[in-house]
């Protein structure tokens, strides 16, 4: 069965709670706020607004910046959001990739093996800390020293967990712990700080997904995998539209963005079709689309309900 679930902008209060509306009348399995300092939404602010409008939908991150997030008030946030929507809640989380989110407060943009080091750290204290229990850490990153969350209590019995990213090493993780392992297939950041290249041809996303399945195997894990879709357009000329996009995307030809799962060009029938042969090659069966993309995969949510 494929899951396709919303990443919502929050604009200002109407718009939002008619986002968060939508996605719960519209049948879609969770709403997302992303988590970029200083150009986002408060996340857990914003899915607190969304949980008493809304009944069904769930709510999560995707994904949280670890670099920048303490476990005891991490813990709080996820429980007391978990209370407000009567145990919906997902817990995404990732490393991080933005440079200016450490730069503009004055810190040193971290390694790449120093974020990780930090996000796996901070979910293992996160998770012990929301089982209630009394928590002493002494970690490279984290030193709690009987740190209890006695309130609020998480609803669920454990909060599904999302762990988002591309690199070998976070993936690895993602598959050894977490529920969801949340894909994006961008490559190195640009010089910007955030535009990144992109490794979406057939052979990187075989590797990629291959070592995904494999690591579970040899686990006897079986996560759900999450792809975050960058863009959807209904077209009956999917070609010209993807050599448009072409231009503009670094590392992809035309011919990686319609084979790739984070690009959804073609008509409704095409797009189903595809959703579904990705689910068999690669495991995909949890998709993340942007909240302008609503009224357009209606019909393609339809295809995919007939199917299931």
């Amino acid at each position: 069965m494929v899951h396709v679930s919303v990443q919502g902008r929050f604009v200002n209060q109407t718009q939002w709670v008619e986002l968060a509306k939508a996605t719960d009348h519209s049948g879609f399995d969770c709403l997302y706020v992303a988590d970029h300092l200083g150009s986002s939404a408060a996340p857990f602010a914003a899915l607190a607004a969304a949980a008493v409008v809304t009944d069904a939908v769930r709510l999560g991150t995707c994904v949280l910046n670890a670099g920048l997030r303490e476990p005891l008030s991490l813990a709080a946030e996820l429980a007391t959001l978990d209370a407000l929507s009567s145990g919906r809640t997902v817990f995404g989380v990732g490393a991080g990739h933005t440079p200016a989110e450490w730069t503009m407060l004055g810190l040193e943009y971290p390694r790449a093996g120093e974020r990780v080091d930090r996000l796996i750290e901070l979910v293992s204290a996160v998770r012990l800390l929301l089982t209630g229990e009394p928590v002493s850490i002494r970690g490279t990153h984290f030193q709690l020293d009987e740190a209890t969350l006695s309130e609020p209590h998480q609803v669920q019995d454990s909060i599904p967990l999302l762990v988002g990213g591309n690199g070998r090493r976070v993936l690895a993780f993602a598959v050894a712990c977490a529920d969801i392992v949340g894909i994006t297939g961008l490559g190195r950041t640009l010089s910007d700080g955030h535009i990144h290249e992109v490794e979406w041809s057939t052979p990187a996303l075989d590797s990629t997904f291959g070592l995904i399945e494999s690591d579970a195997q040899r686990l006897g894990r079986r996560p759900d995998i999450e792809a975050l879709v960058q863009h959807v357009e209904i077209t009956d000329d999917p070609e010209r539209v993807a050599s448009g996009i072409a231009q503009v995307v670094p590392g992809a030809s035309t011919e990686d963005l319609l084979a790739a799962p984070f690009m959804w060009i073609g008509t409704p029938d095409q797009i189903a079709a595809q959703v579904l042969a990705w689910e068999k090659r690669w495991g995909i069966n949890r998709y993340v689309l942007r909240d302008d993309a609503i009224e357009a995969v209606g019909p393609i949510l339809q295809l995919l309900r007939q199917s299931n």
